[in-house]
């Protein structure tokens, strides 16, 4: 994989080597989300000292990108990648091609790259090259139906839920096919997967066998009980330990992930966020967060 080399030497979150030297910016531009992950419960206006994915202080619209990352590089000149990870799904907001397009335009040198569930990613997947796109997290938590409905309690594709095993088959045919389709393309996938000690311990070892010809690095992540799972246990370490070295027989793991907010800025050791900013911009901004999933998916 020498031709990702250039990408992945000042990528933070592709090469552990770097990633207390080169800083990151994560646009929060992107708040629904598609599926309903047991673990993941979104927050807009949280405390800063929340970190975690799907965390933001608030939503940035992409008319203000261009003014935030000028004040971003003018503070933290050692920012080299800029990314979309939520705090919803990327691909499932149109804010976020708007972003990119931006970015693209103002932003040439830095590297851009989002996170996914991967639902959409076969129908997305040539658009992001075209908007420069280099780089893609890819979250897969099972390929079996059977321990993934135990992780996603819905799936909304082609405007309907789909729950159960129903949906749990979807979401894998769609993250499988996106993330081959994605590879063909150039573009350097990593996946994520949260180690839940309950349900997908054993089986996290298969997930790597099946992509290991189409991803470039693997970030097993331990479980934060939250929402319906908060009455599970995280891993141990040793448990992580023993997972990343069965796993990395087929694909190279990641072990410095900081499990980061969406509105993340600079080291991934230093947890900085721009509150001003979000202040200054988005005074008016409540925390609803959930509206619209409540408005469609409510039963």
């Amino acid at each position: 994989m020498s031709k990702f080399a250039h990408i992945t030497k000042v990528h933070p979150c592709f090469n552990e080597k770097i990633h207390d030297k080169v800083g990151r910016v994560h646009l929060p531009v992107a708040p629904k989300c598609n599926i309903a992950c047991k673990f993941c419960r979104r927050s807009l206006g949280k405390e800063t000292c929340e970190h975690r994915p799907g965390v933001a202080l608030s939503v940035l619209k992409p008319e203000d990108v261009e003014e935030y990352l000028n004040r971003v590089l003018k503070e933290i000149p050692n920012i080299k990648v800029v990314g979309i990870a939520g705090p919803g799904d990327s691909l499932f907001n149109k804010e976020t091609f708007e972003t990119l397009k931006i970015i693209d335009e103002k932003f040439p040198d830095l590297i851009k790259c989002l996170s996914t569930n991967g639902l959409l990613l076969n129908r997305y997947y040539k658009k992001l090259p075209d908007l420069n796109v280099k780089t893609v997290t890819v979250t897969v938590n099972a390929i079996d139906p059977e321990i993934l409905k135990e992780i996603v309690e819905w799936v909304y594709y082609d405007k309907k839920i789909h729950r159960g095993i129903e949906g749990a088959k979807i979401l894998i045919e769609n993250q499988i096919d996106g993330i081959k389709k994605a590879f063909d393309e150039g573009l350097i996938i990593k996946i994520n997967t949260v180690l839940i000690p309950e349900i997908n311990m054993n089986h996290v070892v298969d997930i790597a066998k099946e992509l290991k010809d189409f991803v470039y690095i693997q970030n097993i992540i331990p479980l934060i009980p939250l929402y319906r799972m908060s009455h599970l246990r995280p891993p141990t370490c040793e448990e992580l330990k023993k997972v990343r070295e069965e796993c990395e027989k087929y694909i190279p793991q990641f072990r410095a992930c900081g499990q980061c907010r969406a509105d993340a800025v600079g080291l991934i050791k230093e947890r900085k966020i721009l509150e001003e900013f979000f202040k200054e911009k988005n005074k008016e901004q409540d925390k609803k967060l959930d509206v619209f999933e409540l408005k469609h998916f409510s039963h």
